[in-house]
């Protein structure tokens, strides 16, 4: 008999030598990251914004599309798109970045999707505050986790499932959630949940959830996969780890100058320059950046520009500098005022998740 174990593997860690596959290969080409150069934007345009899909892309019809709000509820609810538009309306300007970004650069690999450092972007999401539903909904006393359900199906290492993803009901209540409709002030594209998403302000990219259909209130801790067994850090298989949850402090330089083709290493001209990039946490407001141009021997403080759309946007820094003649190896790390930073030396789980090591920009100054 032929099962979903004949189609899916369990997780690994690649071997010291091997490259990337062509299975990983295939995920790259579907799920894209942010060009660098769109740092630039205050806001990403949503063909911008990195974009990770789990299973298929779900065919939704918008016009028959419902959210039902059921469980450990007194009065279960269901609400069309049109319902949902004639609740209060809200928009938040919020940093999401996937919480595998920088797993291709750890040693040794995790085998997944292969981020480098541009699974990021910054974007308006407009729709209606979550916690007035669930206090519409009438939550249980015994309440603890809400589960998130997605249209979107398929199979994980063996696992045959839709995507759903919890939270602990007093991060569902809290005001800053969104039942979402708009990105960037336009109707949500197939790919980035039409015709309906969760944002969390924050949170990983993992808790978004899309397609969304169905909200669950829970009187246990949910089980299911992208839970229990997903999104945890762990250092070997055996270890149950701890939840994925909040963005952890990360700063992005922009590449200055122009791109070699297939290296990606930028070429500049000698003299005095601008270098600037953004920088974000989900655990507390970003409150200074540091700049290497010697791959970490030295760090400068750049500046921050006034904080634009929020506590959940990302924030402009940057910094003067005259390039001189040679190769220069940039980077930037970013302190938050709960006291994070990001490290100089990797910091590695089996899973892949959470990596904000510094990111590495080589960069070639012409002679003059």
């Amino acid at each position: 008999m032929t099962t979903v174990d004949d189609v899916s593997r369990p997780s690994r860690v690649a071997g010291p030598d091997e490259a990337i596959s062509a299975e990983e290969l295939q995920l790259a080409a579907r799920n894209h990251g942010i060009p660098l150069e769109a740092l630039r934007y205050d806001v990403t345009p949503a063909g911008l914004h990195y974009l990770l899909i789990h299973y298929d892309i779900p065919d939704v019809d918008s016009a028959a599309h419902a959210l039902t709000v059921g469980g450990a509820v007194d009065r279960p609810l269901r609400l069309d798109l049109a319902a949902l538009r004639e609740r209060p309306r809200v928009t938040h300007r919020v940093t999401l970045e996937c919480s595998g970004n920088g797993r291709a650069l750890l040693h040794p690999r995790p085998v997944s999707q292969p981020w480098l450092v541009e699974a990021v972007g910054n974007a308006e999401w407009t729709g209606t505050p979550l916690a007035p539903l669930l206090r519409e909904a009438g939550l249980a006393a015994a309440a603890v986790d809400v589960v998130f359900t997605g249209a979107d199906h398929g199979v994980e290492r063996g696992v045959e499932q839709d995507y759903q993803r919890a939270l602990p009901v007093a991060d569902a209540l809290r005001e800053e959630v969104l039942l979402a409709y708009e990105m960037n002030g336009a109707p949500l594209l197939p790919q980035h949940g039409a015709p309906l998403r969760l944002i969390v302000p924050g949170w990983y990219g993992m808790a978004h959830v899309k397609w969304l259909r169905d909200i669950r209130v829970l009187t246990e801790p949910f089980d299911g996969y992208q839970n229990a067994v997903a999104y945890r850090l762990r250092q070997d298989a055996d270890d149950p780890g701890v939840p994925v949850t909040r963005i952890e402090p990360r700063a992005l330089v922009r590449p200055p100058g122009f791109p070699d083709f297939m290296s990606r290493t930028r070429v500049l001209r000698p003299g005095p320059c601008t270098v600037d990039g953004r920088a974000w946490s989900g655990h507390a407001p970003v409150t200074a950046v540091e700049v290497t141009f010697d791959g970490g021997t030295t760090w400068v403080p750049a500046t921050l520009d006034e904080p634009t759309g929020g506590a959940w946007a990302w924030r402009r820094w940057q910094v003067s500098w005259r390039a001189t003649p040679g190769r220069h190896v940039l980077g930037a790390r970013a302190v938050d005022a709960s006291g994070r930073t990001q490290p100089v030396e990797q910091p590695w789980n089996r899973g892949g998740f959470a990596n904000n090591l510094v990111q590495r920009v080589e960069v070639v100054v012409l002679a003059e």
